[in-house]
């Protein structure tokens, strides 16, 4: 049962300036922070739940059926004029997007009315408190750094579309391997105009790769490298590149849930069915990818560059940043490697200044690694998929989305 806390004055987007008063809800048998958070729409935003496990005192994701937890939703009362002036709010997009998840609150019967009746306003964390602009909240600028999309559509320039894309009516670039809700890619620029990209998102087809547990739910590597690895492949293409997603599933696309769901349908470029054989699998990949570097080295595009994904599987009680390997005696792929890792540290720095990072940087003799001759190429591992903190950087759609801006980050700027 809700419980409703009131606020009897208002509050601005930097401080709050009454007491903070909470929505809160009580946990049932089987939910975990994540899953808690996910049923009221809040799941979205890493600052939600570090609020969350901060405002009630825990150290994990776990909860206890039947207890009664604060949520990182504000309870203002509303002065029955509009929420920017409930709020001293100047952005009335802000307030449109709040108005909107009290609607959806209602909609999913998560509070009985609506606070226009009631005057009591539910204002999400993440709209009043979250800093970190690494963490998109709309699709629109989740490749770009436009504050609007009327700003993106005003400075985008018409082109002809890259190859792998298509155009709508409108002229919209269009590339349906992104899904439905993001296969709309507009060019912001051409920084990387020129490069060739090779993006591998580890295993797929008949290995799904490693596999954890979560709310009793299976989480597979192979789907959220998959997803990291498209999100990443959109800002490439954004920023002008060439790149091919070289593991490629027909129907999922970006997703932004929590718990992507396994399957086994996945493909590679050309369309070609993945073998059960796992040194099939990687020579089949090799073997494409050789291919298509020497048929951009014949073009005279000599800067070119592989991106392999994976989730790693350590004990569960083990926390591990991303981490990276590099292909032996290659200098450009040592520099590339540590320019990531480097990348990752310093916006680790920016979000959560006291955490640090402890990525490693290594060389190692794996094979896409040593099979390969496209100039430079690195291997990395995103999180330990055993343990119970790493996972949110799978889970959690933002997080996906931050560790692709923070690769492409490193690509433009090496």
């Amino acid at each position: 049962m809700l419980l409703y806390l009131l606020v009897s004055a208002s509050m601005t987007a930097q401080t709050a300036s009454t007491a903070e008063n909470y929505l809160t809800t009580t946990a049932q048998s089987g939910e975990d922070a994540l899953d808690l958070l996910d049923k009221y729409g809040l799941a979205s935003f890493s600052c939600n739940v570090s609020q969350f496990l901060k405002m009630n005192d825990l150290r994990n994701n776990r909860l206890k059926a039947g207890a009664t937890y604060k949520l990182p939703v504000l309870v203002v009362i509303y002065n029955g004029k509009s929420i920017r002036t409930t709020l001293n709010l100047t952005d009335w997009k802000t307030a449109k997007r709040i108005e909107e998840y009290n609607k959806m609150a209602q909609q999913k019967a998560l509070r009985p009315d609506y606070f226009i009746d009631n005057k009591r306003l539910w204002v999400p964390w993440h709209e009043l408190y979250c800093q970190d602009t690494d963490l998109p909240k709309t699709a629109a600028a989740a490749i770009g750094g436009f504050k609007n999309e009327q700003e993106r559509d005003k400075t985008t320039p018409q082109i002809k579309v890259q190859s792998g894309g298509e155009k709508d009516r409108a002229g919209d670039r269009i590339f349906s391997i992104l899904g439905p809700a993001y296969q709309k890619t507009p060019l912001l620029n051409r920084s990387l105009q020129g490069k060739v990209f090779y993006l591998i998102s580890g295993h797929g087809g008949p290995d799904v790769g490693a596999q954890g547990k979560r709310a009793g739910r299976t989480l597979c590597e192979d789907e959220y490298a998959y997803d990291v690895t498209l999100r990443l492949l959109r800002l490439l293409l954004s920023h002008g590149a060439t790149a091919y997603m070289i593991v490629r599933d027909p129907n999922d696309g970006i997703r932004d849930g929590i718990y992507l769901d396994c399957d086994k349908d996945e493909e590679v470029w050309g369309r070609l069915e993945i073998p059960y054989d796992q040194k099939e699998r990687l020579k089949q990949r090799t073997d494409i990818i050789n291919a298509l570097t020497e048929k951009h080295l014949k073009a005279g595009q000599t800067n070119q560059t592989i991106i392999e994904i994976h989730v790693d599987s350590r004990s569960e009680l083990q926390k591990q940043d991303v981490f990276f390997y590099y292909r032996p005696e290659s200098v450009q792929s040592l520099e590339l490697a540590d320019h990531i890792r480097e990348t990752f540290s310093a916006k680790y720095r920016k979000a959560q200044g006291d955490r640090g990072f402890n990525g490693s940087v290594s060389p190692r003799n794996l094979y896409t690694l040593k099979e390969t001759y496209a100039p430079r190429a690195v291997y990395m591992e995103l999180a330990n998929i055993q343990n119970d903190w790493d996972q949110q950087r799978l889970v959690l759609q933002n997080n996906r989305q931050a560790i692709a801006n923070w690769i492409c980050h490193a690509l433009l700027t090496q």
